[in-house]
This record gives C-alpha cells, structure tokens and sequence, in this order.
C-alpha cells in the first residue's frame, strides 16, 4: 500500500494496470489474499508503482 500511495496511485488505477478488480487490489493490502500474477503483470506491477522487483515485499500482510 505504502509504495501504491507514494505515487499517488489508487486502488482502482493500479487495478485497472493490472487488469484486475479493485477489490482484488484491496484484498491483497488487507492481507486477505496472496497475489499471483503473471510477468507481464509484476512488470506493469513495478511500472505503475515506479520501482524494482526488488523494492517489493516478500509477502503481503495486513498493516497494524
């Protein structure tokens, strides 16, 4: 979520690069839901939120 908002991307706008739902989007920030995506997804993934495969969490999980 933090590198999300740090480009100033909502929920529905990182969905739609991702061709996904928002809800989806919002299940995997809530820790609801691990993402799977493709490589073409984790290269739009890095694209829309401006950073490197490396600059990603390892897993998903709600924020306290």
């Amino acid at each position: 979520m933090q590198l999300r908002e740090n480009v100033g991307l909502t929920q529905e706008a990182l969905a739609t690069a991702l061709g996904v739902t928002d809800h989806t989007v919002r299940n995997w920030e809530k820790g609801r839901a691990e993402p799977k995506l493709t490589i073409k997804q984790m290269k739009a993934l890095c694209q829309a939120l401006r950073c490197n495969l490396s600059d990603l969490p390892d897993s998903f999980s709600p924020i306290n």
